[in-house]
């Protein structure tokens, strides 16, 4: 069973949406290449994968904040003579503070991990893609692509450029046999806060995270079913449409009041 689907790779396949993914995508008879910074925690969730799913499950080890690495990932998976049948690019962090701030070095990494390093790997392997005349790629954006977002305004800037470069060559390959699709979580209880010190925000105190399984779910179901987007929880729905009916300048103000810290009120 385990290989008839073929290879699906998952770069952040070891915690939060990622993670999830890497169990949806196995659970449905994909073989797996999990990516990720840590050995360790790579070989941690690619034994509990095999054992769980009875998959083979290919580890590599690769920093995305080099974007060298991803061209790096193509390369290593064209030597072994493999195939990858579905590429999801889900890793992706954010900074959180004021932008005159937050540190310009950790925010040029963020844009290489979140779109540099997304864009080396979707051109390499969509082109290998469109050749065989078959694949499917699963970019995750965020609902914050379609909101303006103070306090974290690199991060939702990258969103942006993934969600829009992601419906631009879904449309130019539309014709190729090849699927593109979006998914849009909102805030989803993975350790993203963590990494963005942002633990003290007031959509984390008092909001109610989504549940990175049921994100991940989402993403699966919209891929297989050819969808273009999908965006996450009705509530992320809601804030999306409401988003495209009232003034950029109100929706940012809205958001500054979600992200504030909680110490400060509004």
């Amino acid at each position: 069973m385990s290989t008839k689907k073929g290879y699906a790779l998952i770069t952040g396949a070891t915690s939060g949406i990622g993670y999830e993914l890497a169990k949806v995508f196995a659970e449905n008879g994909f073989d797996l290449f999990i990516v990720a910074r840590s050995e360790d925690e790579l070989q941690r969730t690619s034994e509990e994968l095999k054992q769980q799913f009875n998959v083979t499950v290919e580890t590599i080890t690769a920093d995305l904040f080099k974007p060298e690495n991803a061209f790096g990932i193509f390369d290593e998976i064209q030597q072994r003579g493999m195939q990858i049948n579905v590429l999801v690019n889900n890793a992706g962090q954010g900074e959180y503070g004021e932008f005159i701030e937050t540190d310009i070095n950790r925010e040029i990494d963020i844009i290489q991990l979140n779109i540099v390093s997304l864009v080396v790997l979707t051109k390499q392997f969509l082109k290998d893609m469109v050749q065989r005349g078959e694949g499917k790629i699963l970019n995750v954006a965020s609902v914050a692509g379609k909101l303006p977002g103070p306090l974290q305004s690199v991060y939702h800037g990258t969103k942006a450029f993934v969600h829009s470069f992601t419906e631009a060559i879904r449309e130019e390959v539309k014709d190729k046999g090849v699927v593109v699709t979006s998914l849009l979580p909102g805030a989803t209880d993975t350790d993203f806060f963590n990494k963005a010190n942002m633990q003290g925000s007031k959509i984390v105190q008092e909001g109610k995270l989504d549940d990175p399984a049921k994100v991940a779910k989402d993403g699966y179901d919209a891929l297989m079913n050819n969808d273009d987007m999908i965006i996450s929880g009705m509530k992320n729905k809601i804030q999306v449409g409401m988003s495209n009916i009232i003034s950029d300048e109100t929706v940012a103000k809205q958001m500054h009041k979600q992200q504030a810290p909680v110490n400060k009120g509004e």
